[in-house]
């Protein structure tokens, strides 16, 4: 068994090797400009790309990636922004960690910031958000612990004015955390997903002691959770991330972010809404991965840590790009571009 993984390993890397050749492989663009440690990003348009992350700092490119301006958000220079939605080059939301949690708002392409919304709770940790639009929008959090009993709810707030304003949503509509230590990853703010399905509102992936891929209904459906076949079972794994087409394929992604070399069970997706889960039948991603983006129907980047894959056919064979470890990745619209962001300020541009 070891000697076949070994020679699995081998003939993986022998086609990334080839693949590099042909051109493919990920371009450093900024490096260590600053001690800060980049986790969110968002690309509304193919010139625009926002970024965001610890010591209150936000970067925006407006020329795709040629250059960048660096912000520290004024009077926020302690946060850790792990994740932002931009709707233009002026227009973007910021979600901070912690108790408490802040939700921050320009208008003025990151000149002002405006404090839309805070909340102080006890083992208030908001992770990650998602627009289906310009206007609908959800932000979920850790689960909390709620009445006399002390069952754990995850924490969720909604959107209808493009973030402007958030309102908490109601008990019946959190759902529970199935087990002590359950929780939420806030890794590149793509664990949760708008849906355009008839029938649910919008999807995310937990991990920790038990992952879970949960659907939210619409009003009036009911919520529908089932369990992910990854690494699980400990605080450090779980799912991650996830990609969808919108509807009923998902794509979940992780593994165990303290033993971040381990391959096993790092990568299950479904097209069938949870129902059935299929893994890689040649080579998994390589390693354990904080964010997946669909870069087309069968092609997708994952990245983490310890370096960059790549996937032409649906999920059955990665091919690594690089060792080069990054947080986030992200596509343009038109699905033409590809930045990554990581640890010091890293800014990177996949090439395939």
């Amino acid at each position: 068994m070891k000697r076949s993984i070994c020679l699995l390993v081998l003939l993986a890397c022998i086609v990334a090797n080839i693949q590099a050749q042909k051109g493919t492989g990920v371009f450093i663009l900024q490096n260590n400009v600053n001690s800060s440690g980049l986790r969110g990003m968002s690309i509304p348009s193919d010139d625009v790309i926002w970024a965001s992350g610890s010591n209150g700092t936000v970067v925006k490119s407006t020329d795709g990636g040629n250059s960048w301006q660096w912000m520290t958000v004024k009077g926020y220079e302690k946060n850790d922004f792990r994740d932002i939605e931009a709707f233009d080059s002026l227009t973007a939301i910021v979600m901070s960690v912690g108790d408490p949690a802040y939700i921050l708002k320009t208008k003025d392409g990151g000149k002002t910031w405006k404090e839309v919304y805070t909340k102080s709770l006890p083992g208030m940790f908001l992770d990650a958000m998602d627009f289906r639009n310009d206007k609908e929008g959800v932000c979920i959090g850790d689960p909390i612990a709620v009445g006399a009993s002390g069952r754990k709810f995850f924490f969720i707030i909604k959107t209808k004015d493009g973030g402007d304003t958030w309102q908490e949503e109601p008990l019946y509509k959190m759902p529970p955390a199935a087990q002590n230590g359950e929780g939420i990853f806030s890794a590149s703010g793509t664990n949760i997903a708008m849906l355009n399905n008839p029938d649910y509102d919008y999807a995310f992936i937990s991990g920790g002691t038990v992952s879970n891929f949960y659907m939210i209904g619409r009003e009036g459906k009911q919520n529908k959770g089932t369990q992910i076949p990854i690494n699980q079972g400990i605080e450090s794994t779980g799912a991650f991330s996830m990609a969808t087409d919108g509807n009923k394929k998902f794509y979940c992604i992780g593994g165990d972010y303290k033993n971040p070399v381990v391959v096993y069970d790092n990568f299950y997706w479904t097209t069938d809404e949870g129902k059935k889960w299929a893994s890689p039948s040649k080579a998994p991603p390589f390693g354990y991965r904080s964010c997946i983006r669909l870069i087309d129907k069968d092609k997708m980047v994952a990245c983490g840590i310890n370096g960059v894959d790549i996937c032409r056919d649906g999920g059955n064979n990665w091919i690594s790009v690089t060792k080069e470890g990054f947080n986030v990745c992200m596509v343009s619209p038109n699905k033409k571009l590809v930045f990554l962001a990581g640890e010091k300020g890293k800014i990177g541009r996949l090439q395939y």
